[in-house]
């Protein structure tokens, strides 16, 4: 059986998760998005999904809020546990999320989600957390799904939507938006807070 490019996605993670950590400790890229969030939800629980290195949850622990950290790779729940930190495994689109958290926080996650399981996995998302919650979410821009080549040579399934479609998949779901950050990094960006009505 043809590996599901979930799946394949989640292996080009493996064989590159001790670069990614290297390129991205104390990068800081979301920390705007970050501190909207420890803002609102101060002394909150978050769920992180597709946690990585930790470098995120980090910041946020710092602010004061409790974090339960999650990655579906491996070799990023070993880092982090060689970090010392708690970590679950835990695969957004077929496992249960838990909950109820105060916030649910994840970047640079989505678009590695195929279109046809996005809107499912955000009712999940919102059916973690409690009334009022907040999500935190970055993805970048875009039409169009397909494979990609990163720097490191490893293939990776990314899934591109336009800013109002995103918002529109946001607010079917229950969620309004509450506050927004465009980046220009590679071909633009989206972090954006949203809260559950």
């Amino acid at each position: 059986m043809e590996p599901t490019n979930n799946a394949r996605t989640v292996q080009s993670y493996e064989e590159i998760a001790d670069d990614y950590a290297r390129e991205t400790a104390g990068a800081g890229v979301l920390a705007g998005g970050l501190r909207q969030l420890a803002r609102v939800a101060p002394g909150g629980h978050a769920l992180e999904i597709g946690s990585g290195p930790g470098w995120d949850a980090d910041r946020l622990e710092d602010a004061g809020m409790q974090v339960r950290r999650t990655d579906i790779t491996q070799a990023f729940l070993d880092l982090q546990h060689a970090r010392g930190k708690e970590v679950d495994r835990l695969d957004v689109i077929n496992d249960d999320l838990g909950g109820r958290y105060d916030a649910v926080v994840t970047l640079h996650v989505l678009q590695h989600i195929e279109p046809d399981d996005l809107p499912g996995v955000l009712a999940k998302i919102a059916g973690a957390l409690v009334p009022g919650g907040h999500l935190l979410v970055s993805i970048p821009l875009g039409e169009g799904a397909g494979w990609e080549v990163g720097d490191s040579g490893s293939p990776y399934y990314r899934a591109l939507h336009t800013e109002p479609e995103f918002v529109t998949l946001l607010a079917a779901s229950g969620f309004r938006q509450e506050w927004i950050e465009r980046s220009e990094h590679e071909d633009g960006w989206i972090c954006v807070l949203a809260q559950l009505d």
